[in-house]
């Protein structure tokens, strides 16, 4: 077997490990790769926020108009103090059946006085959808919650315009 010695006379590297230049150049893809994704999943995470939001919508009206229907009475969902990104109670004449707290980075507009379901699980009135997006990323596609004839709720993205 014939043996080749390295021309400069230092230890070749065994291949064992990796070297302190190696390890930091691995550092700095990596470093570089996260500065490049960290905006994109703020973006992503505020998206998330708003579909949230929206499910949580979607369900306060869902329950409002089943509770509606099974106690055979007005149901009334208000929003809180200062509206209803601040969160909303859902209750059946003096009876609290439900309270959800604000959001946080978020804007969401609905009626201003709040609605109610009657025992039938329509509305009394008729009633603007809620409109729900990021205060932070405005750029971010807004999700809708509107009420069909019967007071079924819909949600849906906001592609152009208003809901």
């Amino acid at each position: 077997m014939w043996r080749v010695s390295n021309p400069c006379g230092t230890r070749s590297h065994s291949g064992n490990g990796f070297t302190l230049i190696e390890m930091l150049v691995v550092l700095t893809i990596a470093a570089i790769f996260a500065t490049l994704a960290v905006p994109s999943f703020g973006t992503f995470i505020a998206g998330q926020r708003v579909k949230t939001a929206s499910y949580d919508v979607w369900s306060m009206l869902t329950l409002a108009r089943s509770e509606a229907l099974k106690r055979n009475v007005n149901v009334t969902v208000t929003p809180a103090s200062g509206g209803w990104q601040n969160g909303w109670s859902v209750t059946a004449g003096s009876n609290t059946l439900a309270q959800r707290e604000g959001f946080s980075g978020l804007t969401i507009t609905g009626p201003a006085t709040g609605l109610t379901f009657n025992s039938t699980g329509r509305l009394t009135t008729t009633v603007t959808p809620f409109t729900l997006g990021s205060s932070t990323y405005t750029n971010l596609a807004q999700r809708c919650v509107g009420l069909d004839l019967s007071g079924l709720p819909v949600s849906s993205t906001i592609t152009s315009g208003s809901c």
